[in-house]
């Protein structure tokens, strides 16, 4: 038996808007109890919808598995002030520098995914990218797009475009 905390409960509610390391942007459609083993408890019922996937959180378990609240404005603008930053890439194996790309997407924090934005983005005088950088690429963009839209409280592609700007921006 677990026991019971003052923070274990309810620290997200139906309707927010919830960012899942491994997932991305979800919105909490409910709390249910379910029964798992045996044993009762309450779970967060989290939906993806770009991934039509839907995903249930213990609620005991949802901060140590990385579920947090949307960013706040403060870590938006820090996230964009990255995007405008130099691109910093490491001289190492490229396997390498994938598995870093790859961890600092999935760590669902906002500040690391605009690195590998930042570091990956090519503008159109720079070299083609490989099929692996132009998929880890997209995937952390498409992270920072719906984190950013979804706290902006704007449309994807709005979102998208404004993103955009700041990487032009870096350039200039």
């Amino acid at each position: 038996m677990t026991k019971k905390t003052a923070n274990d409960n309810k620290s997200f509610k139906k309707g927010d808007f919830i960012v899942y390391p491994a997932h991305g942007v979800g919105r909490v459609t409910g709390v249910e109890k379910d029964e798992v083993a045996g044993f009762a408890i309450e779970v967060y019922v989290v939906s993806f919808e770009q991934d039509k996937m839907t995903l249930r959180v213990p609620t005991a378990k949802a901060t140590a598995s990385g579920m947090r609240p949307l960013s706040s404005d403060k870590i938006i603008k820090d996230a964009l002030k990255t995007l405008k930053g130099k691109a910093k890439v490491k001289r190492t194996m490229w396997s390498r520098r994938a598995q870093e790309y790859e961890a600092k997407i999935n760590s669902g924090d906002l500040i690391s995914i605009a690195e590998v934005v930042r570091d990956l983005h090519r503008a159109e005088d720079q070299p083609e990218q490989s099929y692996s950088e132009r998929q880890l690429y997209e995937s952390a963009l498409d992270r920072m797009v719906r984190e950013v839209a979804a706290v902006e409280k704007i449309e994807h592609d709005a979102a998208k475009d404004m993103l955009a700007k700041n990487l032009l921006k870096k350039a200039a």
